[in-house]
């Protein structure tokens, strides 16, 4: 018996939000003994760790719904690029420790409120995998805001890389906040809040933030999209899940 468009729904749902924390973990996991100072490598490996505890959580309830026989060690080792329904911001490479920061502070920034309001989802699990997790974002968020904080007033160097981070990222966060059928389900089942509702109290913190930095707020609305629908993803997916799959791949059947 195939799913019905609301259990489709709801393993989409899933899929994103397992998808986005997955791969921002895996991301964050490779600054792993290459970060700039001890302190900080030791940090991202425990966020790293984070996020992909939280990964099985969400991949684990998505591929009950799904009921295909597939665990959430499939569904992040046996998926293809476009089979990955993450927002573009998390597959974007490092490049530096300013772009790894932004983006950390971005993701967080929605992660909270976002998490806040799934607490009271009409969907038990959901809710219970939210107050999970959110007692880690918070912590996220408060080590993000703060590092970003440190790098955008601190010397010119920092400040430069962190404005040029800022730049090169912005396009890049309207996806949190794009609406589409399967939000709007899950919406009128009271599962989630539309992501558009958490707008606004991204941009305050975001504002809050960038401006103790000494860094400037963009005024652009462009959004780079597709990901959350698997109908566009960069490049850099490919590559990612090349490292990240190959295990998996060539040792059929292994466990994480």
């Amino acid at each position: 018996m195939g799913q019905t468009s609301s259990q489709n729904a709801l393993f989409e749902f899933l899929l994103r939000q397992g998808d986005n924390v997955l791969i921002l973990g895996h991301r964050t996991s490779e600054w792993c003994g290459v970060a700039p100072v001890l302190e900080e490598d030791i940090a991202l490996a425990n966020m790293a760790l984070d996020h992909i505890g939280q990964t099985q959580l969400w991949l684990g309830y998505a591929a009950e719904v799904e009921a295909t026989g597939r665990d959430a060690n499939a569904l992040a080792f046996l998926r293809d690029v476009y089979d990955f329904r993450n927002v573009l911001l998390m597959e974007l490479p490092n490049v530096d420790f300013a772009r790894t920061t932004l983006r950390q502070f971005f993701f967080d920034a929605f992660q909270v409120p976002w998490l806040t309001a799934l607490q009271s989802s009409s969907d038990t699990r959901v809710a219970e995998i939210a107050a999970k997790s959110l007692k880690e974002t918070l912590y996220h968020l408060e080590r993000s805001s703060q590092t970003v904080i440190a790098l955008g007033d601190g010397t010119e160097l920092s400040h430069a890389k962190m404005t040029e981070a800022l730049e090169y990222l912005w396009p890049y966060v309207g996806e949190l906040f794009e609406v589409d059928d399967i939000d709007q389900d899950m919406a009128k089942g009271a599962i989630a809040p539309l992501p558009s509702d958490m707008r606004a109290a991204w941009d305050e913190t975001i504002a809050a933030t960038l401006s103790n930095a000494c860094l400037p707020l963009p005024e652009s609305h462009f959004a780079h999209k597709g990901g959350r629908s698997g109908f566009r993803h960069s490049e850099h997916l490919g590559h990612l899940l090349k490292d990240m799959q190959w295990l998996q791949r060539a040792y059929p059947g292994a466990q994480w």
